[in-house]
């Protein structure tokens, strides 16, 4: 059982930081994968989550588009 289902099936948080989908995030039970649940979330939420600024989410959002377009272009 990965942590962030144990989680989920004992509503508690994950006390592993050298998770690979751990964040310091208490309302997320501490886990990347269980914040992504809640749906789509502003640039604001997501850098509080995160500890960064809305505009740090901003610049990181338009580098991961950027390397998936790219990757989109070639396999077309």
């Amino acid at each position: 059982m990965k942590c962030f289902e144990a989680q989920v099936t004992y509503s508690t948080p994950c006390k592993k930081n050298e998770c690979r989908y751990w964040i310091n995030s208490p309302g997320n039970y501490n886990c990347t994968i269980l914040a992504s649940r809640d749906g789509p979330m502003t640039l604001q939420q997501i850098g509080e989550i995160f500890g960064i600024t809305r505009m740090r989410v901003c610049q990181i959002e338009k580098k991961i588009l950027k390397k998936i377009s790219s990757f989109i272009e070639n396999e077309i």
